[in-house]
């Protein structure tokens, strides 16, 4: 059996942790900025975002508002754990393959109760707080409802996995909780207007309706990551500006 390709996330974590083993990043050491280990890297910024989120999982460094990365302890080893293969962008696009068939396969099938059903369910995320509890299980029961709609066993099952791994995958709940922090929530417009597709027994309106909709949730995860890093940022400029005007007078 080929072990599987390690991914580029992966490829970051690892390297840093072993920067951190060997001591070229110290206990107390703030680690480079999000753009400086991308070009180090020759990877996307969002693969570094999605790296240091599984750095401070693992407990190897911490965020301190406004002011960075730090390193704050040694790893016991230099693999990530396994449970932390699945960040939410890579869970995003499967679901964008899944649930836009998904939501397809329902439109040719689906029957008044299921409808009846999803109204239901918009009414439930329209009434509650958008980062309440109820809301976010609405949105849950919602996609769930439709894989259920399609009539076939392994499709609802199928669907139901991905969103458990929203949740049970620590990177990829630590990123949706990031997003939920930054006032990232279901967009019940969004949800409507796949109702309508499903209503009007459109497939492919059905289809594109649903993959629009999760391709906005890859956006507002990457604009909710973006902020963090944006203070991270602006407190390096900072920084540097404090140490240049201190060189100027001194």
């Amino acid at each position: 059996m080929k072990p599987r390709t390690e991914k580029l996330y992966q490829r970051v974590v690892n390297a840093i942790a072993d920067s951190i083993a060997d001591g070229r990043y110290t206990i107390g050491t703030r680690l480079p900025g999000e753009r400086e280990l991308a070009e180090e890297f020759g990877v996307s910024r969002p693969t570094i975002r999605e790296a240091m989120i599984a750095l401070e999982i693992r407990g190897l460094v911490e965020a301190r508002h406004g002011s960075g990365l730090y390193v704050t302890s040694t790893p016991a080893s230099s693999t990530a754990p396994a449970e932390l293969d699945i960040g939410a962008f890579e869970l995003i696009e499967a679901r964008i393959l899944f649930e836009g068939e998904a939501c397809a396969v329902a439109a040719t099938v689906i029957n008044d109760e299921a409808l009846a059903d999803l109204d239901r369910l918009l009414a439930e995320m329209a009434a509650n707080p958008e980062a309440s509890p109820e809301a976010l299980d609405a949105d849950r029961r919602f996609h769930l409802r439709i894989a259920e709609a399609t009539g076939n066993t392994v499709i609802s099952t199928v669907v139901e996995m991905l969103w458990n791994l929203r949740e049970r995958a620590p990177l990829s709940a630590h990123m949706f909780a990031e997003a939920r922090r930054e006032g990232v929530h279901p967009r019940v417009d969004e949800h409507r207007l796949i109702v309508d597709a499903l209503r009007a027994r459109d497939s492919a309106a059905a289809r594109r309706a649903m993959r629009d909709h999760l391709r906005r949730v890859i956006q507002d995860l990457l604009s909710a990551t973006e902020v963090e890093a944006m203070r991270r940022t602006q407190s390096e400029i900072a920084e540097q500006r404090g140490t240049l005007e201190r060189r100027l007078h001194a």
